[in-house]
């Protein structure tokens, strides 16, 4: 359970991984916001691709004595300080993250923390309590990934690693196989409406915390 303080209007930040503007994960990443804004709920969509975000981490932002945050960093660190949920949207290239998610990841969540700080479990920064969820895709199948063990080895390298390495709070995976080009439109709609349920779901659970934090103050 997040024990943080909750901003008055519980925040979603979705990280969108994909440099097509009309791709399915932007289609997920969409369908994701517009409805946790139905429910009152605030949402920030972090585009990386459109924004041109750099993802190569440079010498000076190696932790050390002559460890330098960069602005662009800065500026990422001060919208998730004050989100509730962390999202990310992206698809599954050669069984992982697009480099440009991971670069997120290395230069962002990872400023200036050290390696015994994950040991330790210790890097508590700006996501620490906070929840974590993730929508991805492939172009192959479920059960063809599921025989490799890429979707669970994902899920314990990426997913787990950073909910324990940054002290999050509930984490939750969901996967899309068989997206392609050309793809029936009611298998898209099925799948959005899957994002839907889950964004839902989501909001539910937010209220539910936050209705008991309130009656526990009164």
């Amino acid at each position: 359970m997040n024990d943080q303080p909750l901003s008055p209007t519980p925040r979603h930040v979705v990280i969108l991984c994909h440099p097509e503007q009309e791709s399915f994960n932007a289609s997920v990443a969409h369908a994701y916001s517009a409805e946790v804004r139905q429910h009152g709920h605030e949402v920030i969509v972090r585009d990386l691709y459109a924004m041109g975000f750099h993802p190569v981490l440079k010498s000076p932002e190696r932790p050390g004595p002559d460890f330098t945050q960069f602005r662009d960093v800065e500026d990422e660190l001060a919208i998730l300080s004050a989100t509730d949920v962390f999202v990310l949207v992206y698809p599954l290239w050669f069984g992982t993250p697009p480099a440009m998610m991971k670069g997120y990841i290395e230069r962002v969540l990872g400023s200036g923390v050290l390696p015994r700080d994950v040991h330790d479990r210790s890097a508590k920064g700006v996501l620490a309590g906070k929840r974590m969820l993730s929508f991805t895709s492939s172009g192959l199948k479920d059960i063809w990934l599921d025989e490799q063990g890429q979707l669970q080895s994902l899920i314990t390298c990426f997913d787990h690693y950073l909910q324990h390495a940054f002290a999050m709070g509930p984490s939750q995976h969901h996967h899309y196989g068989s997206i392609a080009s050309g793809m029936e439109p009611r298998w898209v709609a099925q799948h959005l409406e899957d994002v839907r349920v889950h964004a839902r779901a989501l909001v539910s659970d937010l209220d539910a915390e936050r209705a008991a934090g309130i009656a526990m103050a009164t």
